[in-house]
């Protein structure tokens, strides 16, 4: 396996890894999401866009930022989506060498007055400006809430100001680096994109709703785990074709594909007999633990 380019404590504070793209790795992660084709083609497209038309188009006929925002519920994938897609990128321009960096957002809060605007800036204006200057860059905005917070439901007497100068400072850096590196692309993810600044999503070129998956891909992803297993553990293989898998697809809808996954961990522990022997597990097995699954997920309230 193909890991980071650069170990993490070398980095500069904000970002958490960076690679050298392409990446197999990479490529894996945009292989296992399971979406629509037409959408998926889409966003490749407008990725590629951004390093074949925006360098060569005047801003004021397309006032392309370099920006893709993706949203949607957690476990949908949004993440491993847009690894893979900068792996998937760069394959698009096998000539030249590409760079992914990832940024943690967490790491830049501050509760001293000033900083996390200051820690903002740095990121945008030294970190990745100097990584973009260096050749073809994209860039993960994991949770991209936390950077460009909504000002318009924030309160000055709730919220410090150095939150809303921090969202401020986001949007300036968008404008700067968009001018002077349109060889730089910004994908950015968001569980709650309705906590995100309105003038942030103005700056998207493409803004891209990862759904749930729907029954199809429910069978898609359920059946290329039980077929992994069924690399180490052969008997697995059979559940693919008893006659109530269809059952166990439909009830696996309204589930995300990441806890498509786990029930199917859950139900390798439902005995003691099955977790010492993953060959004896079952299509009631398997039901059982996509029902408890969808029975006990806590509700989702709505983010303030």
């Amino acid at each position: 396996m193909t890991g980071p380019l650069i170990a993490t404590n070398a980095l500069s504070k904000g970002i958490h890894r960076e690679w050298a793209l392409p990446n197999p790795t990479l490529g894996e992660l945009w292989k296992s999401i399971v979406m629509d084709e037409v959408q998926k083609t889409q966003l490749l497209s407008q990725a590629v866009v951004n390093f074949t038309v925006r360098p060569r188009v005047n801003r004021s006929i397309l006032p392309l930022h370099g920006v893709i925002l993706l949203v949607g519920a957690p476990g949908t994938g949004k993440t491993s989506l847009a690894r893979g897609l900068a792996h998937r990128v760069a394959e698009s321009f096998s000539s030249c060498r590409m760079r992914l960096l990832e940024v943690e957002p967490h790491s830049l809060a501050s509760s001293s007055l000033g900083k996390t605007q200051r820690a903002v800036s740095d990121l945008f204006a030294q970190s990745i400006s100097e990584a973009a200057s260096a050749g073809p860059l994209i860039v993960l905005l994991d949770e991209v809430e936390t950077l460009a917070v909504d000002r318009s439901k924030l309160s000055l007497d709730a919220n410090p100001i150095d939150v809303h100068r921090a969202t401020d400072a986001v949007l300036v850096q968008l404008d700067l680096l968009a001018e002077k590196y349109p060889n730089l692309l910004f994908i950015a993810t968001s569980n709650f994109p309705e906590a995100i600044d309105s003038a942030f999503v103005s700056r998207c070129d493409l803004v891209m709703e990862i759904p749930l998956p729907n029954r199809e891909a429910c069978r898609q992803i359920l059946e290329a785990c039980l077929h992994g297993l069924a690399n180490t553990f052969p008997d697995i293989r059979k559940l693919t074709n008893a006659p109530r898998f269809g059952d166990c697809v439909q009830a696996c809808e309204g589930l995300d594909g990441r806890a498509i996954r786990k029930v199917v961990a859950n139900a390798l522990a439902a005995t003691r007999e099955t977790a010492t022997d993953p060959n004896r597990v079952t299509i009631d097995h398997l039901l059982k633990a996509i029902t408890d699954a969808k029975a006990n997920r806590p509700r989702q309230g709505k983010r303030a």
